[in-house]
């Protein structure tokens, strides 16, 4: 026996708006320069990518990308330093739930 679960962040309302697959949107965004590359490799449409990073920094009122537009390098697009505070922020949060979570779950099971 075990346990699982997700940790996510909600807005007021209680909809859910960033988790692990926004973050490793960004993560891999940041890697492969492209959202677009990024989306594809995880079988995401770009446009879905795309309301997902919007719906974030709508959210979180700051900017997560910077696109450059193509061009004679073909554009591309990085993470904001916001966005790299942001996801070590999250990575800790999860990091922390992770073995507050254990810790009780050994504790009781």
């Amino acid at each position: 026996m075990n346990y699982n679960y997700k940790v996510w962040l909600v807005n007021d309302d209680n909809v859910k708006f960033f988790g692990t697959g926004p973050m490793n949107l960004l993560k891999k965004t940041n890697e492969l320069g492209s959202l677009n590359k990024a989306a594809q490799e995880m079988n995401m449409s770009y446009s879905k990518a795309f309301a997902l990073i919007k719906k974030c920094e709508n959210e979180l009122s700051t900017k997560l990308l910077i696109r450059q537009v193509g061009g004679r390098d073909g554009g591309g697009s990085y993470i904001t330093e916001e966005a790299k505070e942001f996801i070590q922020k999250y990575d800790d949060f999860n990091r922390r739930s992770n073995d507050a979570i254990k810790k009780i779950y050994n504790e009781i099971f």
